[in-house]
């Protein structure tokens, strides 16, 4: 499988409004459930989501979580992994406890500085300052193009 530093960086938007929510998402798969098509990130996204409601475990392991919502029009995007469990910390995952349902959001691939290559994790700088917060994606459609 490809290493993480070789994945592409993604831009999440928000389905239901095209807020942009995070500008460093990576297309993950579940530890707990494979079937489950997500996308994660590294850094808390700020200014774009909230928490909502309380914190909820799932069937499958002990990590324990509460759901995010975007702030824009108020729809749950995803779920913060509050605390771990000792298996999944344990189990290789990368750091990303920051997850986007791709029921909720879209990914699009961020260009690197010269606007034509997909940036890769690998030369995504550790810390961004904040992202233009106001910035509302274009359509999938538009993109695609």
């Amino acid at each position: 499988p490809a290493t993480n530093n070789e994945r592409s960086v993604a831009l999440l938007c928000c389905r239901f409004c095209r807020q942009l929510l995070s500008s460093r998402g990576m297309k993950a798969v579940l530890l707990a459930d494979t079937d489950v098509d997500l996308y994660s990130t590294d850094i808390p996204p700020s200014g774009t989501v909230d928490f909502t409601g309380s914190c909820y475990f799932t069937e499958i392991c002990k990590c324990k979580l509460k759901n995010i919502a975007c702030l824009k029009c108020g729809n749950v995007v995803g779920y913060h992994v509050i605390s771990p469990c000792k298996p999944c910390l344990l189990s290789c995952n990368n750091g990303h406890f920051w997850m986007f349902h791709s029921q909720a959001v879209f990914g699009i691939n961020r260009l690197d500085s010269s606007g034509v290559n997909v940036l890769l994790w690998g030369n995504l700088p550790d810390l961004e300052e904040g992202t233009d917060e106001d910035m509302s994606c274009i359509s999938e459609e538009e993109y695609i193009r």
